[in-house]
């Protein structure tokens, strides 16, 4: 199919067919997590019930067949973000343990007068764990700003990044606006000032394709959760050589070399990362929804979606008293907006009632609703399996519900 001119998929995902739900689930919330295909299911249960057993250290045939399924699923990953290697690829919970991961391990990286940059678009986990370290170490945090379209001021850069700035780390695409950014000039600019990167693309990750040997970011970070795969499965990608120096982020199984009580040694990557048993199922279930997207085609994905969120700024523009936050020049999978008078949780509370789920609140991104001088927003967010008349009953929905808040 990738190629072709994607139709909805909403026949894919067995929560949302027909008689599932009375009337059927308009499910505008993908931006939290998205539902799952049937061939994701299929192969959890498959795994579960054909090839369970822990990985790497078995000598027994189920125990390989097991360990085979888990590297080959990062295979899978590696090559559909082209990454050089599968060792790095390591997996993880999500993206706020990959992040948490990076900033843990670069304390023998980044130390006392040090500085790392974000962006106001950031979504907590891309906060919050670069403050930790800059306490730890005494670097400094320092912040690109947005304008009031909710695009990033990048004529600020220069005054910026300075020969203190070690790392920029950035998301793709913004949770809490949809606004898309520019990652390979972002990249681009780090380099040439010498300055490390870190991609946040949770939110990029179903919707455009990505080429992390093109971008030539030192670290990308995503969750599977947000791409029709299981939740508790997460990716870092980091250059080999990176984080082959970054020490181990906890202690375990698997991740040693040899143990005596007066000290360790450690694996290479990817062990070295990963301390314990993992979510094996949970890799596993990743790879299918890779292979799931692949089939439809990320590009064919992204001008679908496209087409359909520009569809819903427009209908949403027709409801009276609602204000979208954030006109940002490019906008992808997410359109946040406010109605006059109405708290976003009894919008949201209400559009339940029409079988219509939304997400509602600051949406882990605080800042950016302080920018726009508000607390929380009603957010709508698309995947594959939505179309215009998903849209045209939110629409619908929110003009009862501006009557029963009247």
């Amino acid at each position: 199919m990738s190629g072709e001119r994607l139709t909805c998929r909403r026949a894919d995902f067995p929560i949302l067919k027909s008689g599932e739900h009375e009337p059927p689930l308009i499910y505008l919330d993908s931006g939290a997590t998205t539902q799952k295909p049937q061939e994701v299911i299929d192969t959890l249960s498959d795994f579960y019930q054909r090839d369970n057993a822990n990985i790497h250290r078995a000598v027994y045939a189920l125990g390989e067949r097991s360990t085979a399924r888990y590297e080959t699923a990062r295979a899978v990953v590696a090559r559909f973000i082209n990454a050089p290697s599968s060792n790095e690829i390591i997996f993880t919970r999500g993206t706020t343990e990959s992040i948490n991961l990076v900033a843990s391990s670069m304390s023998t990286q980044i130390g006392a007068g040090d500085e790392i940059l974000i962006t106001h678009l950031e979504h907590h986990a891309n906060i919050v764990p670069w403050q930790l370290l800059c306490q730890r170490v005494g670097a400094t945090l320092r912040v690109l700003p947005i304008d009031e379209r909710g695009d990033l001021c990048l004529d600020r850069l220069d005054d910026l990044v300075t020969h203190k700035t070690k790392l920029f780390a950035f998301s793709a695409i913004s949770n809490a606006l949809g606004t898309v950014n520019d990652v390979q000039a972002l990249c681009d600019y780090a380099r040439s000032k010498g300055v490390m990167t870190l991609i946040d693309g949770a939110q990029a990750i179903a919707h455009t394709p990505v080429d992390v040997q093109a971008l030539g970011c030192d670290f990308y970070v995503f969750s599977g959760h947000k791409l029709y795969g299981p939740t508790g499965i997460g990716i870092l990608y980091g250059r080999e050589a990176l984080l082959n120096e970054l020490p181990p982020y906890q202690g375990g199984g698997d991740m040693i070399d040899e143990v005596f009580f007066e000290g360790s040694t450690y694996k290479p990557v990817p062990s070295r990362f990963e301390a314990g048993t993992p979510n094996i199922a949970g890799a596993i279930g990743l790879s299918a929804a890779i292979e799931y997207v692949q089939r439809l085609g990320l590009q064919s994905i992204n001008e679908y979606e496209n087409e359909l969120i520009k569809y819903g700024v427009e209908a949403l523009s027709e409801v009276p008293n609602l204000r979208i936050i954030g006109t940002p020049k490019h906008r992808a999978s997410a359109i946040s907006f406010v109605i006059d008078g109405a708290h976003s949780f009894d919008v949201g509370t209400l559009l339940d009632g029409y079988q219509v789920a939304v997400r509602v609140g600051h949406h882990c991104a605080q800042p950016i609703m302080r920018h726009f001088g508000v607390t929380a927003t009603t957010r709508a967010s698309i995947a594959v399996y939505n179309q215009r008349s998903d849209f045209d009953h939110l629409v619908k929905s929110l003009f009862r519900v501006i009557k029963l808040l009247a």
